[in-house]
């Protein structure tokens, strides 16, 4: 029987089912949630009606309680919208969680960008060899960062989970015992979580997902690309941020970091444990069982705290030596099993995860000078008393041969101290968990050399005095700072002793380039455009010092920061860009809907894999020509002018603070950075953290970022009769149409009807006019470019999937315009904060943010 068509697949196995299983949901025998699943659909129908007649959202709630309950109270009125939005909150998780089950039907598994595409076409070509070549250094990281984009706490989690088995299962008993379950489950968090709850949250994917999934994607190349060869390259593992990155974050302190590396350790070995225990009951003949027994022991002991001196090389070692008696002597019988646990340790150590330390250069200097005052002030000699008064490029050649070891009682800065007792506490994990779990030290803002060595010189001195092994990964953010990154590497690639310290760590350099600032400060297109080129530029410095640049890319969930279709990205590439490792963040509703189950997981990493190879051992050249570089750059500018114009707009950061829910990001306890940088009692543009920036852009269904100047841009070349000239870049460069496919995402979840209102605003209505004008240029010169009648024409089973994800929300949205509009006649009215009906308000606000974060899955 044929493959049907993935639309058709979705249709059967996601919307028809979330159709069925939304109807059981109405009818449970819970008042509260039957008289709001009866309401909720007419509430829905009257938003649809009142947006398609231009009505606005307070029209239409008003319209809603006259038609259909005309004699509730103001009260009643106002609790019954507080229920809508906990019942679709709910609708978002059945709809997610039936999204999950259909994962492995709706996708196809064994089709283009999985490991057995790839091997059947690779083999096809005679390239095998090629690829084992390649495949013997090529890595892909995914990082894993605390940044808040869901909010979902660990029951709903759980209920997802079961909720997810149950509809693969078709079990209508246990789904409707779990919708109950769901109805009566809180989902607001009452309080913020610690840095240490984010990480306990986050290592439960890594225990029941990752651990399983990098293990079949690992066995699968070494068995069916390797011939069952041993691999000494890991190929695939994970970074952690939770309880490591302090960028703006005052709560995570060193023995967070500690406690965090200590879970991570405690929690693999934990895994191990329970394949030994499975191990043991098949190894029962001689000459392996009471090996396999000791290891049984030796892990439990490490479990419950006792004494062991067992180590990740012990493990590993002990476990060869069970393989190799199973070949000669008892048939290679449960050989897969021990093979498949010996790759795991090979992978994640007795570490699991690499934890990252992340800080700003603006912090560090802070440190520095600090630590350097009190040196100073002791009459230490490791500084010259002059040492303030050199210039940067002196202070540079001086730190890079420095000596000495820190005395921290000298300290009396708490900040300080906390961040000088972080750097001990790398060498400390480093000790107990090996030099992996924390060898990576990410610079966040770096703008020069001496930013880099101010941390190298603080690190020596601290900690490592003798050997040091972290590496110091420079982040470049804002549109300058990608632009002087080249210069700034080559200070350093040039620096006779930090050249060294890179020799001593394999010649390799990394370098995190950051979407979601980039976007921020220079809009869509020149931010990618920025850093494309900034990763040409770092290439060529890289190789001319022979220095392998590994770079990481601090990609978010949506197009604006980042994200979107990720794989494609990685495979637009170029050869003038170094490609041997692919190194990406990934957080919040990323994780759980890209790899929140086994079949996701495995089906998205490989995809990573495949993208990241395909350019390498592929005949096809990806290289730009320079007339499309001309137009991808004259783009990029006009895009930024366009951009920055608005940016720079008078009314730009009021109109966030007034008309959207920026202020109410900090009230969500989703998250435990607090919701800006600085401390300025007004808001500051350059303190804006990119997730409440972007993610009050999709909670008005605007998405500015992820288009802003597209429009204009392409106008330019539409009014000079030299369209042709960017039709020819969209059909000749997949960097570009990765670019514009993305956009096209963004746009397609925009709704302008929403906020249409405000064009009639006296204060913004003149603002929103620009930003809705610029939406439809964007969205009819990129149909005009694509060929295509309507957005996303290409991938029909995405655009259904956020067709519904948008219907389900839509009366959630409607309720916050609906709240937001009554603040702002309570303000004008001269009423304060902390009155009793603006505080009602406020919650409803909050309250609906979550829904809409959830449901569009890389919101922010």
């Amino acid at each position: 029987m044929p493959t049907q068509p993935k639309l058709t697949r979705f249709n059967q196995n996601v919307l028809s089912k979330y159709q069925i299983y939304n109807s059981i949901f109405v009818t449970l025998p819970f008042d509260t949630i039957t008289r709001t699943g009866t309401l909720l659909p007419l509430f829905h129908a009257t938003c649809e009606k009142g947006y398609a007649n231009k009505n606005d959202p307070t029209a239409i709630v008003e319209t809603f309680f006259k038609k259909y309950q005309a004699r509730r109270s103001p009260q009643s009125q106002i609790d019954l919208l507080f229920r809508f939005i906990q019942y679709i909150e709910r609708q978002v998780v059945l709809f997610d969680a039936i999204e999950d089950a259909a994962f492995p039907v709706v996708n196809n598994m064994d089709g283009i960008g999985t490991l057995r595409s790839l091997k059947e076409s690779v083999t096809k070509e005679k390239k095998i060899d090629t690829l084992r070549q390649y495949l013997e250094e090529f890595k892909v990281r995914i990082v894993l960062t605390a940044h808040p984009t869901q909010f979902y706490p660990g029951s709903v989690l759980g209920i997802i989970t079961d909720l997810t088995e149950a509809i693969r299962a078709n079990d209508l008993v246990k789904i409707t015992d779990l919708l109950a379950q769901l109805g009566k489950t809180p989902f607001f968090k009452d309080k913020k979580p610690s840095p240490y709850d984010e990480a306990v949250s986050l290592i439960w994917y890594l225990e029941n997902v990752f651990y399983k999934s990098f293990g079949t994607i690992y066995d699968y190349i070494q068995q069916n690309i390797f011939d069952g060869e041993q691999i000494e390259n890991d190929i695939i593992n994970i970074g952690f941020w939770p309880g490591g990155d302090r960028d703006g974050n005052p709560f995570v302190t060193p023995e967070i970091t500690l406690k965090v590396a200590k879970r991570l350790r405690a929690t693999v070995i934990k895994n191990y444990y329970r394949d030994a225990r499975r191990l043991r009951r098949k190894l029962t003949f001689e000459g392996v069982e009471e090996r396999i027994v000791v290891l049984e022991t030796e892990l439990w002991k490490i479990i419950t705290n006792q004494n062991s001196n067992l180590t990740a090389e012990n493990f590993a070692s002990e476990l060869e030596v069970i393989k190799n008696v199973l070949i000669k002597e008892h048939q290679s019988l449960y050989l897969s099993e021990v093979n498949s646990l010996l790759n795991k340790v090979h992978l994640f150590g007795f570490h699991f995860a690499n934890l990252d330390i992340r800080q700003d250069s603006r912090k560090h200097a802070q440190f520095f000078n600090d630590m350097v005052d009190a040196l100073l002030e002791s009459g230490s000699d490791i500084f010259p008393k002059n040492y303030h008064d050199l210039s940067d490029k002196e202070q540079v050649k001086l730190l890079s041969k420095i000596k000495g070891e820190v005395d921290l009682s000298l300290i009396k800065d708490e900040e300080t101290l906390k961040a000088l007792n972080t750097m001990k506490a790398i060498r400390t994990i480093q000790g107990t968990n090996g030099e992996k779990a924390a060898n990576r030290y990410i610079i966040s803002n770096n703008q020069t050399a001496l930013n880099v060595m101010q941390l190298f010189a603080m690190l020596k001195l601290v900690a490592f005095h003798d050997k040091l092994t972290v590496d110091i990964g420079p982040l470049f953010e804002t549109i300058t700072d990608l632009e002087n990154a080249p210069a700034v590497m080559e200070e350093l690639y040039t620096n006779p002793e930090y050249a060294k310290h890179l020799k001593s760590r394999g010649n390799k350099q990394t370098i995190m380039l950051g979407f979601s600032d980039g976007t921020k400060d220079g809009g869509y297109l020149m931010a990618n455009w920025a850093i494309y080129k900034a990763k040409e530029a770092l290439t060529a410095v890289s190789r001319k010092f022979n220095i392998k640049v590994i770079f990481f890319d601090g990609r978010g969930g949506p197009p604006a920061r980042g994200g979107g279709k990720t794989h494609n990205f990685y495979a637009s590439l170029g050869p003038t860009i170094e490609d041997k490792e692919v190194q990406l963040t990934i957080q919040g509703q990323t994780i759980s809907s890209n790899f929140g189950t086994l079949e996701s997981s495995q089906y998205n990493l490989e995809q990573l894999i495949s993208s990241g190879i395909h350019n390498s051992i592929s005949d096809r050249d990806l290289s730009m020509t320079s007339e499309n570089r001309e137009v991808m750059t004259d783009l990029a500018e006009r895009s930024y002018k366009t951009y920055s114009d608005f940016k720079a707009h008078p009314k730009f950061i009021s109109y966030l603070e007034h008309m959207s829910t920026l202020k109410y990001y900090a009230k969500t306890n989703i998250g435990s950075r607090p919701s800006k940088r600085g401390k300025a009692q007004g808001l500051v543009f350059e303190d804006l953290r990119a997730i409440p920036f972007v993610g009050s852009w999709s909670q008005l269904k605007q998405n500015v970022p992820g288009f802003y100047g597209v429009g204009t841009a392409l106008k330019h070349y539409e009014d000079s009769g030299e369209f042709d000239k960017v039709r020819n870049l969209y059909n000749t460069s997949d960097f570009f149409k990765t670019l514009i496919e993305n956009s096209m995402m963004s746009l397609s979840k925009s709704f302008f009807d929403l906020t249409r209102y405000m064009s009639e605003d006296p204060q913004y209505g003149e603002f929103w006019t620009i930003i809705y004008n610029e939406y439809e240029t964007s969205k009819r010169l990129i149909l005009k470019l694509t060929g295509y009648k309507e957005l996303m024409e290409e991938e029909p089973a995405g655009k259904a999937s956020i067709a519904v994800r948008e219907s389900i929300v839509l009366p959630l949205l409607t309720i916050q315009q609906y709240a937001l509009k009554k603040i702002q006649e309570l303000e004008k009215a001269g009423v304060k904060p902390d009155d009793e009906e603006m505080k009602v308000y406020a919650s409803m606000v909050t309250r609906s943010l979550f829904g809409n974060i959830n449901a569009s899955r890389n919101s922010a």
